[in-house]
């Protein structure tokens, strides 16, 4: 591994709990890591994983990396204080976006399962970017393969929705309790599309209809 040197880090000031998953949507890994390794960007994340599973420390975990921006999980809002972020080198979606190799995954699932188990992250706080700024981010994307890491112990999955029925709360409180941002309409509009591309890859309609009702009833009791 190698380390962006940088004094600008500060440290933390809260426990880690959150582990945040990222795509870097650029061209190249190379022009990720000039990034993210430019101070003067404030764009960083503790970790790049290259396609060929090639990982790359970017920023020291005892310190807050700028990977989350304005975000929101379990109503807290300084994300970068108490996560560790992971981007993924993908072209993302203006560049080509594309499957994860797995190489990549593999690599993905070693670190995050050390990362867990060292900060003891719970499963519900396993989280992608979108999931925490449904307004403005979309990656790591419905390519991403949640389902895997759920079985390897990284986050969380559920499969074979289950038929609605009239005993469910609004698709509002259980995406509230899941640890979305629901403050406004369109925040709960935007993170209803983000559960679906998280947990109903195949499913992105942005509707509240019986399969996505029935999956945030699956993993609200998994989280």
């Amino acid at each position: 591994m190698i380390e962006c040197p940088s004094p600008n880090y500060n440290k933390r000031t809260d426990s880690i709990d959150m582990l945040v998953l990222h795509y870097t949507g650029m061209k190249t890994a190379d022009e990720a890591l000039d990034r993210m390794c430019d101070a003067d960007a404030k764009v960083s994340a503790h970790y790049m994983i290259d396609m060929d599973g090639e990982i790359f420390k970017l920023v020291d975990e005892s310190k807050r990396a700028w990977h989350a921006g304005i975000a929101f999980w379990r109503g807290n809002t300084d994300i970068n204080d108490r996560s560790i972020g992971i981007e993924l080198v993908n072209k993302g979606h203006e560049f080509g976006y594309h499957q994860f190799p797995k190489a990549q995954m593999d690599s993905l699932i070693s670190l995050a399962k050390e990362i867990l188990a060292k900060h003891s992250i719970p499963a519900r706080n396993v989280v992608g970017h979108s999931d925490i700024a449904p307004t403005r981010k979309i990656d790591p994307a419905e390519l991403f393969d949640w389902r895997r890491l759920a079985y390897e112990g990284i986050g969380v999955w559920a499969d074979d929705a289950l038929e609605a029925n009239k005993s469910y709360e609004s698709f509002k409180d259980m995406l509230a309790i899941i640890g979305y941002n629901t403050s406004s309409k369109a925040t709960t509009v935007a993170s209803l599309t983000a559960f679906q591309r998280h947990f109903l890859p195949n499913h992105i309609n942005g509707q509240a209809d019986s399969v996505t009702l029935a999956r945030l009833k699956q993993i609200l009791k998994l989280t």
